[in-house]
């Protein structure tokens, strides 16, 4: 198994669009501090009576928002870029058994994703808090970093369980185009669509949706999303884990029951 994390590793560090995700997750963390720049700028510049009502979504969770689909495309890509150049063959005929092939990749991916997912979420943190310093702006932390630190854990396993869900859709529908849609179907769509069901519907779907486990396994809600909070830390994470076991379940059957 340790060689083939070492060749599942180097194929993904290897691919240009492991280098490109990280690139436009490293921009978007400098678009969130640019972003914070301006609102301080803005907040200077109004008159003290309207301070009050001027807010700023918690920068964190706009960097998830937008590293999830990042992570979870590269999820995608990790396993149709195989099927796509043929390559896949060579892996299944070094490595005959598909389940340690999948299990390696989700490892690597998983991991990749983990530690970039963290560091992102933590800079976008810590350079919101720099520059916005002591502004009172509604939707910004104002407890100490050290107590904003298991929301961060529990963003990163966000992003990782979407990077997982990418990787699990990949090796399913072996088209890049068919997984990438239903990420964002899972991503975007469904959210918006619960959000507008009758109530209490919209709540209940809201809340078990990946996007709004983060807040609910931190014990913070989703007071900025249109996601629910309807879950405990325990439920939420137990709904996360339902979310990467059940996809690598289905992934495993359909490699072992289909060619390469």
């Amino acid at each position: 198994m340790t060689y083939v994390l070492a060749a599942e590793w180097r194929k993904l560090w290897s691919a240009r669009s492991t280098r490109l995700v990280l690139a436009v997750v490293a921009v978007s963390v400098g678009l969130m501090a640019l972003l914070a720049w301006y609102a301080a700028n803005l907040w200077d510049g109004l008159p003290p009576a309207r301070r009050s009502a001027m807010g700023l979504a918690p920068l964190p969770e706009l960097l998830e928002w937008i590293a999830s689909l990042c992570f979870a495309v590269l999820g995608v890509i990790s396993f149709t870029g195989e099927y796509g150049t043929g390559m896949i063959r060579l892996t299944f005929t070094a490595m005959p058994s598909r389940q340690s092939v999948l299990a390696a990749k989700a490892a690597v991916v998983g991991a990749l994703a983990l530690a970039c997912g963290l560091a992102a979420v933590a800079a976008t943190s810590l350079l919101g808090r720099w520059i916005i310093g002591g502004r009172t702006m509604r939707g910004q932390p104002t407890e100490p970093f050290l107590r904003e630190l298991p929301q961060l854990g529990a963003m990163g396993l966000s992003i990782t369980t979407f990077a997982l869900l990418g990787l699990f859709a990949g090796a399913i529908a072996r088209s890049t185009a068919a997984a990438v849609a239903v990420l964002v179907a899972i991503w975007y769509v469904i959210p918006i669509v619960a959000n507008n069901v009758p109530a209490p519907w919209d709540e209940r779907l809201g809340s078990v949706l990946p996007g709004a486990l983060a807040g609910q396994i931190a014990g913070t809600g989703n007071p900025y999303s249109v996601g629910g909070s309807l879950l405990s830390p325990l439920a939420a994470l137990a709904v996360n884990a339902a979310y990467v076991l059940v996809p690598y379940g289905l992934a495993a059957a359909a490699l072992t029951r289909r060619d390469a």
